[in-house]
């Protein structure tokens, strides 16, 4: 399911990719970033926000859709709300993705979402209307997975898509992986000489065993030679004594 999910999110960047590709003028350009924004199965908008010819809108009357795109990208509802005045109106499809992104948002820090905070930040009026937009546009479509605990009043998240990083959350995790990646060579080289060091005491250990066994076969040699030489000694005494009763 969330390979399926991935791969149609890979389709439509290649899709949308190649159309901005195709385009000159900046009014077709706001017009596909008005599209993107508003398809219901486009859920990251980070790559679009690279592409070269979206460069085109920067500085022009449509430059404000840059901005938008960039919000979808990264932003909340109450992000567009704090900023209306700079961006441009959203269409209804377009303030449907806004809040399913911003509950996508919520998920990534916590995976209980009271319903207060909730309703703040969709701005919806009561629990019903919630409860109707987290089932029928949130679970429905597969950008998460819960339950909805009404004696709680919460929503309890077991499953969310992952948003567009920030380029300073990319940033952040280059860093942790670099450590991350430092951390496991400096790992792997004590673990390489913790393997060296046993050989190496494998082998002391296999030289001194043999050592001690060669020490115990001497011994048992030198035993039994002393035992060879006394039986010699008694059985040579005992004929001279009777040598000599012959005589």
């Amino acid at each position: 399911m969330a390979m399926d999910a991935e791969r149609r999110q890979a389709e439509l960047i290649a899709q949308f990719s190649a159309q901005a590709a195709a385009l000159s003028s900046a009014p077709q350009l706001a017009a596909l970033v008005l599209e993107a924004t508003s398809h219901p199965a486009l859920f990251a908008f980070s790559e679009l926000l690279t592409l070269p010819a979206l460069s085109k809108l920067t500085g022009t009357q449509y430059a404000s859709s840059l901005d938008l795109l960039r919000l979808f990208a990264y932003g909340t509802l109450n992000d567009y709300k704090s900023n209306s005045g700079f961006l441009p109106a959203l269409l209804p499809d377009q303030v449907r993705k806004l809040k399913q992104l911003s509950v996508l948002t919520l998920a990534e820090s916590t995976k209980i979402l009271p319903y207060d905070q909730l309703m703040q930040e969709l701005d919806v009026s009561n629990v019903r209307e919630l409860e109707d937009f987290l089932i029928n546009e949130c679970m429905y479509s597969g950008i998460v997975r819960g339950k909805l605990d009404q004696l709680r009043r919460c929503f309890e998240v077991q499953f969310a898509a992952g948003r567009d990083l920030t380029p300073d959350q990319l940033k952040n995790m280059i860093e942790t992986l670099s450590d991350w990646l430092g951390t496991s060579d400096r790992l792997l080289h004590q673990i390489q000489e913790k393997i060296k060091w046993a050989d190496t005491m494998s082998e002391v250990n296999k030289k001194h065993q043999k050592e001690f066994e060669d020490r115990v076969e001497e011994a048992k040699k030198s035993i039994k030679l002393n035992n060879l030489s006394r039986q010699t000694l008694t059985y040579g005494g005992m004929t001279s004594f009777s040598l000599n009763l012959e005589e």
